[in-house]
């Protein structure tokens, strides 16, 4: 079912409110040589729940940063309500995922450039019919 044009406006603000917000929680906790960004939220029909995509640079540390994430949501959820308090009437509850697209992506460009390309090698074709 596609989003309503409710939806794509709350999904919008709270992405941008969301980037503005993580941005600050890492630099008062002091960590530094880490990148998140919010990718993609995602709104509930009802409006109830927000599911926030980010994804975290380096990526070997996404899984701590969106469990430290989920911790904060109250504070997180407080920070965004002030600021979207004459947009949106409730706030929605935030659920924070790792979104791994960049490592995926990365993963299918090294097997085109390395020996796993089953273009280059056709025989690694065969092998996966079989299985």
């Amino acid at each position: 079912m596609e989003e309503s044009n409710r939806q794509k406006k709350i999904s919008g603000v709270l992405q941008k409110d969301l980037a503005s917000v993580l941005q600050k929680l890492l630099k008062a906790s002091g960590q530094t040589g880490i990148i998140v960004s919010v990718s993609k939220v995602a709104v509930t029909v009802d409006l109830s729940v927000a599911k926030v995509y980010v994804s975290v640079f380096p990526s070997e540390k996404a899984t701590k940063i969106v469990g430290e994430l989920n911790e904060l949501k109250p504070k997180i959820k407080h920070e965004i309500a002030q600021l979207t308090k004459h947009q949106l009437r409730k706030m929605p509850d935030l659920s924070f995922y790792n979104d791994d697209t960049l490592d995926y992506i990365e993963k299918i460009e090294d097997a085109f450039k390395g020996s796993q390309n089953p273009i280059k090698d056709p025989s690694l074709l065969d092998k996966r019919k079989k299985q």
